[in-house]
């Protein structure tokens, strides 16, 4: 009891003497769908990270300051659980992240990933960071980059695929992890100079066709 008693002093210094109530609840988690709690964990436990005092572990400041990182929704689920089921850092983590994001979301969200097929008309750097996208969706989806790269290769068109096989100079599975992420990211940026090309020949083409239209209309004129 006395323990306790001392955590609440700690707490009470902790509000008026620092602005880490300030940080904490900069970014609250409401549950909405953009979020994730695992985003929200790391975040907190890097701000949380930094605050040390003498004889108190550094779980209890986390326990004791996370019900103020919450708003809406969550905090509701938070004031509703019992205090006897929530005795460490742990606990609070797992019951936190299966409240937000329960394994039946995890293992569609897996599934999808593992399904990821590049769409009709869709290019390579648009294919490349739906697949990214999906990735972040799913933050604890457990696939290694040799998983992913094999998903991700497999899900390309015949074109794509060829066009990595060829900037290996054989086939890009064969390669190791990080020459054959170099050569996918390599390939994403791509994109930048075919875009200002495309631009540059539209804008051509318009100039061509103002310049025809305006000598029609000084025929007409005449």
């Amino acid at each position: 009891m006395e323990k306790l008693s001392s955590y609440r002093k700690l707490l009470r210094i902790i509000e008026i003497k620092t602005n880490l109530l300030q940080l904490v609840q900069a970014s609250p988690f409401h549950s909405f769908e953009r979020e994730t709690p695992h985003t929200h964990i790391n975040n907190f436990e890097r701000i949380t990270s930094t605050l040390k005092f003498r004889d108190v572990p550094n779980d209890v400041i986390k326990l004791m300051m996370f019900p103020y990182s919450l708003e809406g929704a969550a905090k509701v689920w938070y004031d509703k659980e019992p205090p006897n089921l929530i005795l460490t850092w742990e606990d609070l983590i797992t019951k936190f992240v299966n409240q937000f994001f329960p394994p039946s979301k995890t293992a569609h969200l897996k599934t999808e990933i593992s399904r990821f097929t590049q769409k009709f008309e869709e290019t390579f750097s648009e294919a490349r960071e739906r697949f990214k996208k999906m990735l972040r969706a799913c933050p604890h989806h457990g696939f290694t980059e040799l998983t992913q790269i094999d998903i991700f290769y497999n899900g390309l068109n015949d074109n794509d695929q060829d066009s990595l096989n060829a900037a290996t100079g054989g086939n890009l599975l064969s390669k190791t992890t990080r020459e054959a992420l170099n050569v996918i990211e390599n390939k994403s940026k791509v994109r930048y100079s075919r875009n200002k090309s495309n631009v540059s020949r539209m804008n051509t083409t318009s100039r061509e066709s103002s310049s025809k239209t305006d000598e029609r209309i000084d025929k007409l004129a005449d």
